[in-house]
């Protein structure tokens, strides 16, 4: 298990050792989860963010949550630090380049064209708040628990209710099928 060679690392003071774990045991995950709640290209510069905060924080890790639990923090708060950044909140995408052009057809051959459902989802996916999406891949898509979804979530010194967030997940799925039926999605 992950979790008990990461913390046995970390008796040892083998704080390269625990980072390789936990990076190579969570990585991948984080990596999806935050692709799941930003755009690719700022996902990957958070991830970079939370490997350099993995790496740096271990030697004051103080062990109150699971070094998981830990992890997902740090990537909540990299993905944060990410869209607060004044460059992505102002940049213009470019225009269409003949190999821009060239990619959407492949992918309107290949059934991933706009405007089918594959990209009615995102869309309904990216309607949501930062802090829903996050929500919602916590839960559903990382399968975590609510009160380890509370320790992720909490803001420095803030602590978040489990039976809140319980609550907003129920408004959430409710919002979320409002929008699937809207968009034809659901029946």
């Amino acid at each position: 298990m992950p979790e008990e060679s990461i913390r046995l690392l970390l008796a040892s003071r083998d704080l390269d050792g625990a980072a390789t774990a936990a990076l190579e045991a969570y990585g991948p995950g984080i990596l999806g989860y935050l692709c799941a709640v930003l755009p690719e290209d700022d996902a990957r510069d958070a991830f970079s963010f939370f490997a350099e905060d993995l790496w740096r924080g271990l030697d004051g890790f103080r062990g109150e949550s699971t070094v998981k639990t830990w992890a997902y923090r740090l990537a909540s708060h990299a993905a944060a630090k990410v869209r607060r950044d004044g460059y992505r909140r102002r940049r213009v995408p470019l225009p269409p380049s003949a190999a821009s052009r060239i990619a959407d057809r492949i992918a309107s051959q290949s059934g991933t064209a706009p405007g089918g459902r594959r990209d009615r989802l995102a869309r309904l996916r990216e309607s949501l708040s930062p802090e829903e999406r996050c929500l919602l891949v916590l839960r559903v898509d990382r399968e975590m628990e609510w009160e380890e979804i509370a320790l992720v979530l909490g803001a420095e010194g803030e602590e978040v209710s489990s039976a809140a967030l319980r609550k907003r997940y129920e408004r959430l799925k409710d919002k979320l099928a409002q929008l699937a039926r809207l968009q034809g999605l659901l029946e």
